[in-house]
């Protein structure tokens, strides 16, 4: 997707995206399904389940976000959740604090002594197929590579992983979440850097569906020393994350 105006990211998501938290049961399905095809189906990661949807025990105090195409028919493209820590038992490890027991540098965090309730994991992010298949990326859920930004001369942008990684940063900052934790691929901080995003690796890469670096953000200087090309497209996605919990506050109400 070309980078249609430079200054305007907001713009360009907009005319071919948007971002729909997923607080019913209807939209986590189709949350689950993605997940299915791409961690079940496709990476072979997880087995694949009769009823074609991928859940695991952290879906039960998880957030969700789902991004899809903005025209009719909405065709859903991908998906991400922030795992919270679990209400009944918030000493319970997330996900990451299981995987990098032994490699993670508590003298730079220590999740176990933070505030268990403002702290959680970006998981489950997730790209369908024909939205990501290109030479190298048939081995990852939601790939951002050097390419995605093209060059000087032909810029782009790689609206869809950012625009999931950014919810996932709505959903947080909506919900009082000060740090989140994730694992990921060793060079997304270098990618994470060209748009000012100051990602902290705090341990020693894993094996884990290839090598993986436990990684940290604090949302709310993310958000204060996001770069002024980004703001445009971190509003959309913040009024859409907004806008969609609303409306479901409003229809329980």
């Amino acid at each position: 997707m070309a980078l249609l105006d430079r200054f305007n990211l907001g713009h360009g998501f907009k005319k071919y995206f948007e971002l729909i938290p997923a607080t019913d049961q209807a939209t986590r399905d189709l949350v689950f399904g993605i997940r299915h095809e791409v961690y079940c189906s496709d990476l072979h990661f997880e087995p694949e389940r009769p009823d074609k949807r991928e859940i695991d025990t952290y879906d039960a105090h998880s957030l969700h976000c789902l991004l899809r195409t903005r025209d009719e028919p909405h065709e859903p493209v991908g998906c991400v959740r922030i795992v919270l820590t679990d209400p009944d038992d918030p000493a319970k490890p997330l996900p990451f604090e299981h995987t990098c027991a032994e490699v993670l540098d508590r003298r730079i965090i220590d999740p176990a002594a933070l505030p268990r309730g403002r702290i959680a994991e970006v998981s489950r992010l997730a790209v369908r197929s024909r939205y990501r298949r290109r030479r190298g990326e048939d081995r990852e859920a939601a790939p951002i590579n050097d390419d995605d930004f093209g060059s000087r001369e032909q810029p782009r942008f790689p609206y869809i992983p950012i625009s999931l990684y950014m919810s996932a940063i709505a959903l947080a900052h909506r919900h009082d979440i000060d740090t989140l934790f994730v694992l990921t691929e060793p060079r997304l901080a270098s990618h994470f850097a060209k748009l000012g995003v100051d990602i902290r690796r705090i341990g020693d890469a894993v094996e884990h569906r290839g090598a993986r670096v436990p990684s940290v953000l604090d949302v709310n200087s993310v958000i204060k020393n996001m770069r002024f090309i980004l703001r445009p497209i971190w509003r959309v996605v913040q009024q859409e994350v907004d806008a969609g919990l609303e409306r479901a506050r409003s229809t329980t109400a």
